[in-house]
């Protein structure tokens, strides 16, 4: 039911003698009991339920209006004239202008010191949390139905809890393939989890993988530079 359905029923019921928490369980809670309030109040003193709009046009047609020309002559000049498309902007790790610097500085080095076979011979690693609510894509997670309510049979929700559990888990990829995962389910990794539950998978996959001359590399994440690592 959309708002405007809703704010008919209200005035209607209100008209009938009912009152505002009736209303609210009537609706089964499609809108707040705080909001049906502020409505009879508009209607006692306007006879109406009206509601504000934002000031100006929509937002996508203010560029049309500062530019004094039509919303289809501004697309035929960006999509024909210039051949410009529409892009979704993407997600990138925000780094510092050091870290950015680091990088440039590795990436020259690998380019000055080694060849394409040498870096066959890396084991790339890296670990991250993950959701034990999983993964919820609203664009492609979907269910086909006639109607909401049958969608809703079929198991179209994704529940999600308040305070989700995380796992950490490890991984390393190289020219050959990818290690074997390494779940930690206590939480963070430190130098000593680092030490004793992940560099034994990661020295076992190396060598079935890459043979016994092969080199580890890692991110700057505080166990792999510790100094038991190291060791």
């Amino acid at each position: 039911m959309k708002s405007k359905d809703i704010q008919k029923v209200v005035k209607t019921k209100y008209g009938s003698g009912d009152g505002p928490t009736k209303f609210f369980r009537e609706l089964a809670e499609a809108v707040s009991l705080p909001t049906i309030k502020l409505w009879i109040k508009m209607i006692n003193t306007t006879g109406s339920i009206t509601l504000s709009s934002p000031p100006g046009c929509p937002y996508k047609y203010r560029y049309c209006e500062d530019m004094k020309i039509s919303r289809t002559s501004l697309q035929r000049i960006l999509r024909k004239d210039l051949g410009c498309m529409p892009y979704k902007k993407t997600k990138q790790p925000k780094l510092t202008n050091l870290q950015k610097a680091r990088t440039i500085k590795f990436a020259n080095w690998v380019l000055n010191n080694y060849r394409k076979d040498g870096i066959k011979k890396w084991l790339f690693t890296d670990e991250r949390f993950f959701s034990l609510d999983g993964i919820y894509n609203s664009q492609n997670d979907l269910v086909w139905a006639v109607s909401r309510e049958e969608a809703d049979r079929k198991g179209g929700f994704h529940e999600k809890t308040k305070y989700p559990g995380k796992v950490m888990v490890w991984l390393g990829a190289c020219a050959e393939g990818l290690t074997t995962s390494v779940i930690l389910e206590n939480g963070t990794m430190d130098a000593e989890v680092h030490i004793n539950e992940v560099l034994p998978i990661a020295l076992e996959c190396g060598d079935r993988m890459l043979g016994s001359d092969w080199s580890y590399q890692q991110d700057g994440a505080r166990p792999h530079p510790h100094r038991l690592t190291q060791e």
